[in-house]
């Protein structure tokens, strides 16, 4: 059975930073692309970073030099370091696990995790 366990979200001041990690378990992650993905209420799931299992990584605009994707395939584990929060950025952030290379589209994603939620107080 695969499981991807999200942790590392919380209550956090603007401008502050947060680590959030993803467990991977029941797959062979150095197959898988790691998508993070987050919504926020009212709004749609939008891709936030993607990581290929040799590490190319992808990068959604409105993120770009604030968030940071990783992987560490022995420990089965993908993150993503977030900087210079901002109240926008409050959502339910997921990872998500896609069999070869990363996509874009939400729906190529085979795998989910149950999310964990970030809140940006001004």
């Amino acid at each position: 059975q695969v499981q991807l366990v999200e942790s590392g979200g919380g209550l956090v001041q603007a401008g502050g930073s947060l680590r959030l990690s993803c467990a991977a378990s029941g797959l062979a992650f150095g197959r898988y692309a790691m998508g993070w993905y987050r919504q926020a209420p009212g709004k749609e799931r939008e891709l936030v970073a993607a990581i290929a299992s040799f590490g190319s990584t992808y990068y959604a605009d409105f993120v770009k030099g604030r968030f940071t994707i990783s992987r560490d395939n022995p420990k089965n584990t993908v993150y993503l370091e977030i900087d210079s929060l901002k109240p926008e950025d409050t959502a339910v952030y997921y990872c998500a696990a896609k069999i070869g290379y990363f996509s874009r589209n939400w729906y190529d994603y085979e795998h989910w995790g149950q999310g964990t939620q970030i809140t940006v107080s001004s």
